[in-house]
């Protein structure tokens, strides 16, 4: 009679401390249901009904900042987050060492929670700019100073102090920045597109220097640039890239000029209003092809990838001439005649155009 009153009061004990085991759980369970309902509960951006058209509310959080950085900066902002519970909170959602920098649109009474979610997913206002194959340095210079989201450090400044400001030794600031779509966050200085835009191009220029034959008549890089951005303003189709590339490196090897007219209206300057007139064929200038051999003193114009992979590569052909046919295309010749008889064909009610 005692074992089995011994062995039902240690049942008993057992089935007791499972209860306390089960209790325990179900408390711990509970008190994180409440912590987490306040996490996403508590509002902490401001309700902005009284204000029109507000529907977000805009805040900015510096790079390399800690948790409680993070806090006072949203603090001073306008945010409830006081620094404990911001912390706690983080690192309960197991996002403490995963908030970025940047600048982000909350939406009006977020919970600390979806603010944190957010914050953490990266989740933030982000803004572009595209440089566009062919485009010159004074577009590209207007557009980088009109663009509202940057803070513009370089407004104003000259082509040397901008080069001195990027460390780069080029005779300008023309071609040196490659063509693409630039992210950035709002409120970043517009140095950092340039900067970008330059070590983009730097890398690709040199790709593609590696690849340049034994036989190009084009001596240093930067002629490498200056030849693809003359490429880029004359190619009207793509598919005649390489026949482009191929005449102009042909006339170099024979030492005849370029006769190229994207190059005399980048001399005349932003004034060109679009009418090239025999007049300014004949006015001398440092880029004027019609007058002067060899390449220009530097590029006209932001070279694609493509133009400069041409001035490498370019099409087999002997073609020393080349017209517009009014569709895009180009029709390309390896004698003067078969060229002029080409003028006359595609532009017979025009001034004959040589290339």
């Amino acid at each position: 009679m005692r074992r089995k009153i011994q062995g039902r009061s240690l049942f008993t004990r057992k089935k007791a401390k499972g209860r306390s085991l089960k209790s325990y759980l179900l408390a711990v369970l509970a008190l994180l249901g409440v912590i987490y309902a306040a996490i996403f509960l508590w509002p902490v951006v401001p309700d902005q009904s009284n204000v029109q058209d507000a529907l977000v509310y805009k805040v900015k959080i510096a790079p390399q900042s800690s948790l409680a950085n993070i806090a006072k900066q949203l603090q001073e902002q306008g945010l409830s987050t006081p620094v404990l519970p911001f912390q706690l909170s983080a690192k309960a959602l197991f996002v403490g060492s995963k908030l970025k920098p940047g600048t982000y649109l909350l939406p009006t009474r977020a919970s600390l929670g979806k603010l944190l979610l957010q914050i953490a997913r990266g989740d933030r206002v982000r803004e572009s700019i595209a440089i566009i194959p062919g485009m010159t340095i004074w577009q590209l210079r207007e557009l980088v100073d009109s663009h509202p989201a940057l803070i513009h450090q370089t407004k104003g400044i000259s082509s040397k102090a901008l080069l001195q400001s990027l460390n780069l030794n080029y005779p300008g600031d023309e071609g040196i920045f490659y063509p693409d779509t630039y992210v950035f966050d709002p409120d970043e200085p517009d140095i950092n597109i340039y900067r970008r835009a330059s070590a983009a191009m730097q890398k690709q220029l040199a790709q593609a220097w590696e690849q340049k034959d034994v036989g190009s008549p084009l001596k240093t890089s930067y002629d490498l640039l200056i030849l693809a951005s003359i490429i880029e303003k004359e190619t009207g189709r793509s598919s005649d890239r390489g026949l482009v590339a191929a005449v102009f490196l042909n006339r170099l090897n024979q030492g005849m000029m370029l006769q190229t007219d994207p190059t005399v209206i980048y001399g005349i300057g932003p004034r060109f209003n679009g009418n090239l007139r025999r007049a300014d064929l004949r006015k001398d200038s440092p880029y004027n092809t019609y007058m002067r051999k060899g390449l220009t003193p530097t590029p006209i114009a932001m070279p694609s990838k493509e133009s400069l992979q041409a001035a490498i590569h370019p099409a087999e052909s002997k073609a020393l001439y080349f017209v517009a046919k009014g569709d895009g295309s180009s029709h390309f010749s390896e004698t003067l005649n078969e060229h002029e008889s080409a003028v006359d064909r595609y532009q017979r009610k025009s001034a004959p155009k040589t290339n």
